[in-house]
Parts: structure tokens; sequence; C-alpha cells
């Protein structure tokens, strides 16, 4: 299994699993909207004894918010 290590932001010291789909950008939920982190370097801890490979992400910036219309009657 890999892992994303998120730097900055507010998931900032966080390490989640990392889905083997994801490329250069992970979109997160985050309250109401999103969030996008952007990787940074190369994969880290790629051996077969060396732990979890591991990515960094750097936190790039919020996506306009998700939010349901109102406008139904």
């Amino acid at each position: 299994m890999a892992i994303a290590r998120l730097n900055g932001g507010p998931l900032a010291g966080q390490v989640i699993p990392l889905d083997p789909t994801v490329g250069e950008q992970l979109i997160v939920p985050y309250g109401e909207g999103q969030i996008i982190y952007r990787r940074v370097g190369a994969l880290t801890n790629t051996g077969p004894s060396d732990g979890p490979t591991a990515a960094t992400f750097e936190y790039a910036g919020p996506t306009e918010d998700i939010a349901p219309t109102s406008d139904r009657a």
C-alpha cells in the first residue's frame, strides 16, 4: 500500500492511504467543497523492505464550493 503525506493547508501533517490511480494531484472533500493537493518530488520508500511507498503532496488551494442549489420547489 502507498501513502500520501500532506503538507500545508487544512490537512497539513496528515498521512492517508494513496489510491494507485492518483496521479499528480489529489482532490479531497473538505467541508462543503474540495481542496487540491499537488504531488511534489519522486516517490520514496520504493524498495521491498523500506516501508510503504510514499508520495508528498503540497496544498494548492480549494476548488469552488460544492453546495446543493436551493431553487428546487
